[in-house]
């Protein structure tokens, strides 16, 4: 068996652990934002700024997660070409 063709199950089982994980993330990162803007939106003696701080602080979270993910997903098509696996 060529070296390879040994590395595809490998790889094959990170990339789609990889997937699965983002996608749990991301509905992780969706429940944490609803609840941070129902809990700015309920909140009573918080100022306008406070709020506009907690939500901007969430979309950073976002942005970070999004560029992360999106990091790791060049990779993985980067080791993909570098080995060749591309799906037959």
């Amino acid at each position: 068996m060529h070296p390879k063709e040994m590395i595809r199950p490998i790889f094959e089982f990170n990339k789609t652990s990889c997937e699965t994980i983002f996608k749990n993330m991301n509905m992780l990162q969706n429940q944490a934002e609803s609840m941070v803007n129902l809990c700015i939106d309920q909140a009573v003696g918080v100022s306008d700024e406070s709020k506009k701080a907690a939500r901007e602080c969430v979309l950073m979270y976002r942005k970070g997660h999004e560029d992360f993910q999106k990091l790791v997903n060049d990779n993985l098509r980067k080791i993909e070409s570098l080995l060749n696996l591309k799906s037959k």
